[in-house]
């Protein structure tokens, strides 16, 4: 048992996915929970840049995750999303919204908040990240 648990150790390590002492820690957020779940999610992501600035923080959402990200969209006390997505992505925060969802659910790219970015699969790009760039996988 031993053996196999160094042996996958050491697979790890040869990703090259561990960030270097200083470099920001990347973290990806996955959300595929409707509009109730969004105060949570972008509450973690507020107090994880507040207490590490300097993470790198993709947040993709599909499915019903991506309804907080339209155009008028509210949390349950009628404040806007669009104002926390405004300040998150000024503070670097990148939100990617899944294209394959958009057309299932037959929804323009025009009816969400601008400034968001389109991937063409958010769980390819949950995985990519992952898989190629070294994220963290985080879901609130």
């Amino acid at each position: 048992m031993l053996k196999w648990l160094v042996a996958a150790l050491i697979a790890f390590a040869s990703f090259g996915t561990f960030a270097a002492a200083g470099d920001p820690i990347k973290v990806v957020y996955h959300n595929n929970e409707g509009i109730d779940h969004a105060p949570q999610a972008l509450r973690n992501v507020r107090n994880h840049l507040s207490v590490d600035p300097k993470a790198k923080i993709v947040f993709v959402s599909h499915a019903a995750g991506i309804d907080f990200l339209m155009k008028g969209a509210k949390d349950k006390n009628g404040n806007p999303f669009e104002v926390t997505v405004q300040d998150l992505e000024s503070k670097g925060v990148e939100f990617r919204v899944c294209e394959i969802t958009l057309k299932t659910r037959n929804i323009p790219k025009s009816q969400l908040i601008d400034d968001v970015q389109y991937v063409p699969s958010g769980v390819v790009e949950v995985a990519r990240l992952q898989a190629q760039e070294g994220y963290v996988y985080l879901k609130p």
